[in-house]
């Protein structure tokens, strides 16, 4: 943590692919804790993310458009919560979404595994 505030405009971050999720990119945004952290994310219209966990506590807000998650529909302003160790997901993006999440620790293997 700086001893300052700092900003970050929305066209000042950068987006970065994520290789083994086609249709999903992110702006890491913080750190809050080691190996934690807060990013923006978008998802293509159509894109989905496998049913996965992490082993730590994830928050997630919708920003903008329609995700389906947990077998519900979350349109923006929706928020939820997954304890860490909880499989979540499969994420379906219904419409292009962007997603502001705070994971507080590492995202840890992904996959069938996860």
């Amino acid at each position: 943590m700086t001893s300052h505030q700092t900003f970050t405009d929305p066209s000042a971050g950068a987006w970065l692919r994520i290789d083994f999720l086609p249709g999903v990119e992110l702006m890491p945004l913080a750190q809050p804790v080691p190996d934690g952290s807060i990013h923006r994310a978008r998802l293509r219209a159509g894109t989905t993310i496998p049913v996965h966990a992490h082993p730590a506590d994830e928050f997630v807000l919708v920003l903008s458009g329609t995700i389906e998650t947990a077998g519900r529909r979350c349109e923006a302003g929706t928020f939820w919560t997954t304890p860490a160790g909880t499989r979540q997901g499969p994420h379906v993006a219904v419409t292009e979404v962007e997603l502001l999440t705070v994971r507080l620790g590492a995202m840890g293997p992904f996959g069938d595994d996860g």
